[in-house]
C-alpha cells in the first residue's frame, strides 16, 4: 500500500543552498575516506539524490556525518539519509536512521519529519489482508504518534488520511477471518470478529457487512433477538445498503421486522450487540 508522501516541505528546509559540484571518489558499497569541505560532500549527496542514485546519496550523507559529526550539516545529513533510504525502498534502514536522528535531536524542528518518515516507511510495507498485518499495526501506531505529537502539521494531516486506509485494512482482515470462521460453522469465533469490526472500525466501509454477518450468525445460533438487534441497527445506519436488504429478507423470513423497532431502542440494542458501544 503506497502513496508517496509530501516530502517537498522537508526537502526545502534541509537542502542547503550551495553550488553543484562534480562527483568523484566513489565505491558501490562505501565511500572512500577523502577529507573534503562539508559543503562539497553535502552537495554531491544532493546531486545523487536528484539523479535518483539513492544508494550513492545515502553513502555521501553518511560521509558528512562521519567527517563532520558535530556540525549542523551532520544533523541535516542524517535526516536526508533516512529520506534517501526511504526513496530506495530500504525501509528498515530508513526507520533506523530516523529513529537515531530522533534520539540525538528530540527537540529539533524537523523531528516531526523524522517521525513521519518512520510512519510512511511502515505504511508503504502494508500487505494485502490475506497476510499477517503486523506491519499495518506498526503503521497505525506510528501514524497515530505523528498526529498526537504534531497535530497542526502537514504531516499530521497526511497521517490522518493514511490512518483511514489503515483502519480499513485492519477491518478487512477481521472480516476475512470472521467469514472464514462462519464458513466452518465456528459461530462464536465469527461473532467475535464481526463485533470487533462494529465496535472498533465502525467508520469503515466494512461495518454494514459486519452487521449483516452478525444477523446471519445469530440466526444460525438460534439467537433471534440478537439477530433482530443487529438487523435493526443495520437498517437504522445503512437503510439503503444491499447488506440491509439481505438482512431484512432473512429476518422477515423468520417473522421478524427490524423496521418495527423504535428508533429510541436502537442505541440500547447497539450496546447489547457491543458492550460499551455508543
Amino acid at each position: 500500500m503506497s502513496t508517496r508522501a509530501p516530502f517537498t516541505l522537508a526537502l526545502t528546509v534541509l537542502a542547503l543552498t550551495a553550488t553543484a559540484c562534480q562527483t568523484g571518489d566513489r565505491r558501490n558499497d562505501q565511500i572512500a575516506y577523502v577529507e573534503r569541505p562539508v559543503e562539497r560532500i553535502y552537495n554531491l549527496a544532493l546531486t545523487e539524490l536528484d539523479r535518483r542514485d539513492y544508494a550513492e546519496a545515502v553513502g555521501l550523507f553518511n560521509e558528512v556525518e562521519r567527517q563532520h559529526p558535530y556540525s549542523e550539516w551532520a544533523r541535516r545529513s542524517a535526516l536526508m539519509s533516512a529520506f534517501a533510504s526511504y526513496q530506495a525502498q530500504r525501509y528498515d534502514e530508513s526507520v533506523s536512521t530516523a529513529q537515531r536522528f530522533i534520539a540525538l535531536n528530540p527537540a529539533a524542528d524537523d523531528a516531526a519529519y523524522a517521525y513521519y518518515l518512520i510512519a510512511v516507511s511502515y505504511f508503504d510495507q502494508i500487505v494485502d489482508v490475506g497476510r499477517d498485518q503486523n506491519m499495518t499495526e506498526l503503521a497505525k501506531a506510528a501514524l497515530t504518534d505523528v498526529v498526537r505529537r504534531f497535530p497542526q502539521s502537514d504531516y499530521a494531516r497526511d497521517s490522518e488520511l493514511k490512518l483511514d486506509m489503515v483502519q480499513d485494512q485492519l477491518a478487512g482482515k477481521e472480516m476475512e477471518v470472521g467469514r472464514w470462521y462462519l464458513r466452518r460453522n465456528q459461530h462464536i469465533a465469527a461473532v467475535n470478529r464481526f463485533r470487533t469490526v462494529v465496535k472498533d472500525y465502525d467508520t469503515t466501509g466494512h461495518a454494514p457487512e459486519a452487521l449483516h454477518r452478525l444477523v446471519e450468525t445469530y440466526l444460525s445460533l438460534g439467537l433471534r433477538q440478537e439477530a433482530l438487534a443487529a438487523g435493526a441497527v443495520l437498517g437504522y445506519n445503512y437503510p439503503n445498503s444491499d447488506w440491509y436488504r439481505m438482512s431484512y429478507r432473512l429476518l422477515s423470513g423468520q417473522g421478524m421486522d427490524p423496521e418495527a423497532v423504535p428508533d429510541a431502542q436502537r442505541r440500547t440494542w447497539l450496546q447489547r450487540l457491543i458492550p460499551g458501544g455508543a
